[in-house]
């Protein structure tokens, strides 16, 4: 098969994200726990934030109009800690103010304590401040009612503090995607086994059940099914049962020995895409009852890098993130690729400390030691070389990974 008779790889993840079903369920939720759960509707804030203007750092309060110029002396009239409420300022003094403390009616602005000299209960002030200096003002941050966090967003660590910045204690997130995942080969074998003549350890079943988890999936192992098609479509039909995506990975080739292709044809329906990009030219895509089937090639590193790419996407589209595809970095090479494929190419790379980026040197799709070692992913387009210092993409692990 050549590479005209590919589906191109931009091609293939549209038409997967086009069959991604938002998952329709919402659920309430502790803005303290929400991390990696996927926002239902829009969140707007309860309160004004700051709720008052309030000072950016220790110092004091004064007015403006009220400093002659540096050294100007002031009696010190009161102090203000954080949480605590002032009495309007008295006319020519300053107040003891420190950060967060809310501005005391009558200032106009707040001089930092290091441009100060403190007395007993005078202070001497060695800057002409200017009105407005050193105040944070009410609503700077989040205003009464404004959206501060838009449906559709995969909540950080940052989110949930904006969210209970906002007073929001509750959030209404989308259900977990239920995935049920299992793999075939009989030469598969689980560490800590013996590893008998012509066996392999199983790493994608560790690899992919961890990714599916990352992504916030509530996932159901079925382990290894055997190269048998009857075990195959019992499988499947398991796998349906009450979930809403099933992963395999091998079998998907057109061998006498994979069974899941004519298995997933005899459960449900199949589009069985060859994509034209490397590692990972085998994807299959179906349904088997109500269940989204996906189906990875076997090799470790094409079954990594496609679901990077493929399925990545496809799952945080069904779980109603609405921007589900990375941004990619254009940086310089630091390699030569000569020699490229007509396929589109993801080459395990990472950052030099100049910026530029590197390749491990074994490109193979069963070198998953590479995957270690990188830290992103070069993208290479069709038939396209690469000289050292030309400009390449770049997708980080840091935006593939979660």
């Amino acid at each position: 098969m050549s590479a005209a008779d590919l589906l191109s790889f931009e091609d293939a993840r549209a038409r997967l994200l086009g069959q991604a079903r938002v998952v329709a369920e919402v659920e309430p939720w502790e803005t303290l726990n929400a991390q990696g759960r996927v926002l239902a509707q829009d969140q707007r804030s309860t309160v004004n934030v700051p709720p008052w203007d309030n000072s950016a750092m220790d110092g004091y309060a004064v007015r403006v109009a009220e400093v002659s110029g540096p050294g100007c002396m002031l009696p010190v009239s009161q102090r203000i800690p954080a949480g605590t409420v002032g009495a309007p300022l008295a006319p020519g003094t300053a107040a003891r103010i420190f950060t967060g403390a809310p501005i005391p009616e009558g200032a106009d602005a707040v001089v930092m304590q290091e441009l100060c000299e403190h007395g007993e209960n005078a202070v001497v002030i060695n800057h002409s401040p200017r009105r407005g200096e050193a105040i944070q003002r009410g609503g700077d941050d989040m205003t009464l009612g404004a959206v501060v966090l838009p449906a559709g967003r995969l909540l950080r660590p940052q989110d949930l503090g904006i969210a209970a910045g906002a007073g929001i204690a509750t959030l209404p997130v989308r259900r977990r995607l239920r995935v049920a995942v299992f793999f075939t080969g009989d030469e598969l074998v689980m560490p800590g086994e013996p590893l008998p003549l012509g066996g392999i350890y199983n790493s994608n079943r560790f690899m992919l059940r961890a990714l599916l988890e990352g992504l916030g999936c509530e996932v159901r192992d079925l382990g290894i099914v055997p190269d048998r098609l009857e075990a195959t479509r019992v499988a499947l039909r398991e796998a349906a049962a009450g979930h809403d995506l099933i992963v395999t990975s091998g079998g998907m080739s057109v061998g006498e020995e994979d069974h899941v292709k004519p298995a997933v044809e005899a459960e449900g329906r199949l589009d069985m895409w060859r994509i034209a990009m490397k590692p990972g030219k085998p994807l299959a895509y179906g349904r088997v009852g109500e269940a989204d089937f996906i189906g990875l090639p076997g090799n470790p590193v094409s079954s990594f890098v496609t679901f990077l790419m493929m399925v990545r996407p496809f799952v945080l589209a069904r779980q109603g993130v609405t921007n589900p595809l990375p941004a990619p970095f254009v940086l310089p090479a630091a390699f030569d690729w000569p020699r490229p494929d007509r396929r589109r190419e993801f080459l395990r790379a990472r950052r030099g400390g100049d910026g530029t980026v590197e390749v491990f040197p074994k490109q193979g799709p069963h070198v998953l030691t590479s995957t270690g070692w990188a830290d992103g992913l070069a993208v290479v387009p069709p038939a396209t070389p690469v000289q050292r210092g030309d400009p390449v993409e770049y997708i980080p692990f840091s935006d593939l990974l979660s």
